[in-house]
């Protein structure tokens, strides 16, 4: 392990590191310093996605284009953060921690900047994924530098805390995100990253000491090409399967052809992966039985949480007429949870059996997302209020047991490769999730509104009655003549029609998500746990 000079081991005489294999520092409290540092990162990365969410209807408003193509602003961003992460763990191997933390920082407030400055949505699409770029490496270069700095009994108390920053964020975001877009153009959300980002750029310089594994590992090219030809295609088919330009749907050459080159791109990614010596992704870490369940774990949630995070601000704006604001004024109390909880979850997995927590967490997870099965264009805000608190609740109680079991047995040396694909396998799960439950909304909403158009009949007495009221109030409210008033009325009742099939579609998605993340509880009852009378030494040697 090669280290700078101001960063030394205390050595036992055998050629070990100390008594826990974690490096030891001037200063006790260094740890917590560069704990604060990444919390920075992982707020500022966490903040942009949920203040991203509640803009998407002023965004599909300014530039006049419909879910299919505004979910891209997701997806992009989704799939360099995943097609990044495998990278990571070599970077900062070679480069050093440091330089690669503040190589993601400095990407993703640069895609920041470029995003606020965007003129059509094809740039702010491209501009999304240099963001997602730097957040693929700032990520999880950050996890296993916390992971790194914290002796085995104090990670699950250390990751609570760093799971603070991305509460705060999740708590703050959508509120702010509501401000600036009320009361500013939708740029600014992109706008306040940029300070943020030098300071913590300037900061990650200030605080932290390089750290790097001396090593052969080369680069490998032919994985890295081939993730990328199996991802980006199978995301676009996924995406685009129903969008309004592809006129052949599922069937259309494009979307076949796009399945087809995804297929090849995985065949050959799997084939190389398990055949060389120093791989992209190091996948022989999934024979490694907790790590490889807890992975399942996670991409089955990425799928049903993160694919349907979208639809709730949708929802609020286009379905109830809410503000930006008032849409995310409602997440406020997400994160308050989500903080208060994180740390006592960190804790309770330190001394309890893991699986238990992360299992009562998925519970309340789905429990959330099946109550908003149940929304209404009449639903009221303590209706709304209740499922947020059980995900507040859930998600707190996912992540840092989750992070406990799968990194119990992970060696030192290899926590960077463990902790990259950890988190290159939960960003996968969320693209796949949104790409189909963007897919399936636009199709659900088609098939609402088909059955309730059909159901409304000229001829029906009801539907007579209905059009004259609505042409009443429209000749009292603006006047005009009265066939005017009546096309009026027809308008109305089409657009009351279309937010109605819009909403049940929203409905559809989120009993799909809550199907989705039960699944999760499978794999989890199957991880391993062993309860330890003491905590037990561990040492790594140090090459």
């Amino acid at each position: 392990m090669k280290t700078n000079g101001n960063f030394p081991n205390r050595s036992n005489g055998s050629g070990l590191s100390g008594s826990i294999g974690v490096p030891h520092h001037e200063h006790p409290s260094y740890k917590w310093w560069v704990l604060a540092n990444v919390m920075m990162g992982t707020f500022m990365v966490v903040l942009d996605s949920t203040i991203v969410d509640v803009s998407l209807a002023k965004v599909m408003a300014t530039f006049g284009v419909g879910i299919d193509t505004v979910k891209w602003i997701a997806t992009a961003y989704l799939l360099a953060f995943a097609i990044l992460l495998p990278t990571s763990g070599w970077i900062a191997d070679h480069f050093g921690f440091r330089k690669t933390y503040s190589l993601g920082l400095a990407l993703f407030t640069a895609g920041s900047l470029l995003c606020s400055i965007s003129w059509n949505m094809t740039a702010l699409i491209m501009f999304r994924a240099i963001q997602g770029a730097g957040g693929g490496l700032l990520m999880p270069v950050g996890m296993a530098i916390v992971v790194r700095e914290f002796p085995p009994e104090k990670r699950g108390t250390a990751l609570g805390f760093w799971a603070i920053a991305a509460a705060a964020s999740v708590s703050l975001g959508p509120t702010l995100g509501g401000y600036l877009i009320d009361n500013f153009a939708w740029h600014s959300i992109f706008d306040i990253n940029v300070p943020v980002g030098i300071v913590g750029v300037f900061a990650t310089l200030v605080i932290q000491r390089e750290y790097k594994i001396q090593s052969g590992r080369s680069f490998d090219i032919i994985g890295f090409l081939s993730i990328v030809t199996f991802l980006a295609p199978l995301l676009i088919a996924l995406s685009d399967g129903n969008a309004s330009w592809n006129t052949g749907g599922w069937t259309s050459p494009f979307i076949l052809g796009c399945f087809a080159l995804s297929l090849i791109g995985l065949v050959v990614f799997l084939s190389v992966e398990f055949n060389i010596k120093h791989p992209l992704i190091e996948l022989r870490l999934l024979k490694n039985f907790n790590f490889g369940m807890s992975n399942l774990v996670l991409f089955i949630f990425g799928m049903g949480m993160f694919g349907s995070t979208f639809l709730l601000p949708l929802y609020l704006q286009n379905g109830l007429g809410y503000t930006a604001f008032q849409a995310g004024s409602l997440f406020l109390p997400l994160g308050l949870i989500m903080a208060v909880m994180g740390p006592i979850s960190g804790a309770l997995s330190d001394k309890l059996n893991p699986k238990i927590i992360a299992g009562v967490g998925i519970i309340l997870l789905a429990m959330s997302l099946f109550v908003n099965h149940f929304l209404s264009l009449f639903s009221m805000t303590s209706d709304i209020m209740v499922s947020l608190y059980l995900r507040g609740f859930g998600m707190a109680l996912i992540f840092t047991p989750l992070n406990t079991l799968s990194l119990s047995d992970i060696p030192r040396e290899r926590m960077a490769q463990a902790s990259g694909l950890f988190n290159v396998i939960r960003q996968v799960g969320g693209s796949f999730g949104v790409a189909i439950m963007g897919t399936l909304l636009t199709d659900r909403t088609i098939f609402h509104d088909t059955m309730y158009g059909q159901s409304v009949s000229p001829a029906s007495p009801v539907v007579q009655n209905v059009l004259l009221g609505l042409k009443n109030f429209s000749q009292h409210a603006v006047g005009g003549t009265l066939s005017m008033s009546a096309m009026r009325a027809e308008a109305l009742l089409g657009y009351q029609i279309s937010q109605q099939a819009f909403v049940s579609a929203v409905d559809d998605d989120f009993l799909v998500a809550a199907a989705i993340t039960v699944l999760c509880l499978v794999p989890i009852l199957f991880l391993r746990y062993k309860k330890r009378k003491g905590e037990k030494v561990k040492v790594v040697a140090m090459e």
